[in-house]
């Protein structure tokens, strides 16, 4: 039965929609019927902005949710096998869980259309981009879908024009009143928030750029350290943070099934530490490659710790650790 990515997301906003201003949220449709719903551009956004965000780009299948500094509540289902903070992490920590992560994470909430139209520029994230389908990342995980309407996540300082968004409706093949689109740019509480939620989801890219076979994922979670606030208004240090928060402080726990062989390779090539540029801030390693992401190296990309768990043999194969202290660097803490 297909998992109607675009449906489920539409009901999630539909219902934040009820009540817009107590989310800090501002709505409204463009001359052509597309729905743009700022959660931090020039609207106040917030947690609840931020997780709102959180939820729509996962297309409802998975749980997001906020835990205190030091503080790890058990209603989440699975769990690190040790806490590498030993129960001081100083900063709330941003948890995501799924039991169809592959569907959740990559065919919804990974950051993968690109919108580069005249001056504006955006990365595009969401269900939205199951009914486009023309990535190649479909192909290897199926979930494209022919939807009646569509949900999208814009990473971005501005809000799109109305080309932009002509654009995208045409793309998904649907009438402009049929698209909504979410707005947030890094350098806001919400759209920081809604970035740092995708621990998991950087997980399953960085196993399906290894090669790894996504069928044997039965369940994840992950957690990641949500930077202080205020957020900075500079969307740079804000990507910076977001990033560093994930690459640095990013804790992944994976259910798998199969066999054993070869999966401690798997988890060592998994952690951002396999990268040779590994132990220095990203906004100071962006800024080294020219602020050109291809220019970075690819094997950064991924959390800082992965445990993934055989439930078919019992067997934990478990990689990286926390860097506290580039955190701190990045954070902009003593």
């Amino acid at each position: 039965m297909p998992l109607q990515l675009n449906a489920r997301a539409a009901a999630i906003v539909a219902k934040a929609l009820a009540d817009p201003e107590a989310l800090g949220l501002s709505v409204h449709r463009t001359k052509d019927g597309v729905q743009i719903v700022d959660a931090g551009v020039r609207a106040t956004g917030g947690v609840e902005a931020g997780l709102l965000l959180a939820h729509a780009a996962l297309a409802g299948l998975g749980e997001v949710w906020l835990e205190a500094p030091a503080g790890v509540p058990g209603h989440h289902q699975l769990r690190p096998a040790s806490d590498p903070w030993d129960g001081r992490c100083p900063w709330p920590t941003v948890a995501v869980e799924s039991t169809t992560p592959v569907a959740a994470c990559l065919a919804s909430q990974y950051a993968g259309w690109k919108v580069s139209e005249g001056k504006y520029f955006a990365m595009a994230s969401g269900p939205l981009r199951a009914a486009i389908g023309r990535e190649d990342l479909y192909d290897d995980i199926g979930c494209r879908e022919l939807a009646e309407v569509a949900v999208g996540l814009l990473e971005s300082s501005k809000l799109p024009p109305d080309e932009v968004c002509l654009t995208l409706a045409s793309a998904a093949g649907m009438t402009p009143d049929r698209l909504i689109l979410l707005v947030a740019r890094t350098a806001s509480l919400a759209g920081t928030l809604q970035v740092v939620a995708r621990s998991l989801e950087t997980a399953l890219h960085k196993l399906h750029d290894l090669g790894f076979d996504l069928r044997r994922i039965r369940a994840g979670l992950g957690r990641a350290p949500l930077p202080p606030v205020p957020v900075p208004p500079d969307d740079l240090e804000a990507i910076g943070r977001t990033n560093d928060a994930i690459l640095y402080g990013g804790q992944v726990v994976l259910c798998v099934t199969g066999d054993d062989s070869g999966l401690a390779e798997v988890a060592d090539a998994a952690v951002s530490a396999a990268s040779a540029s590994y132990g220095r801030p990203f906004r100071a390693l962006f800024e080294a490659a020219g602020y050109d992401f291809y220019k970075l190296d690819a094997a950064l990309f991924a959390p800082a710790m992965i445990e993934i768990v055989n439930v078919d043999t019992g067997v934990l194969h478990a990689a990286g650790s926390i860097a506290p202290d580039v955190l701190r660097i990045s954070f902009g803490e003593p």
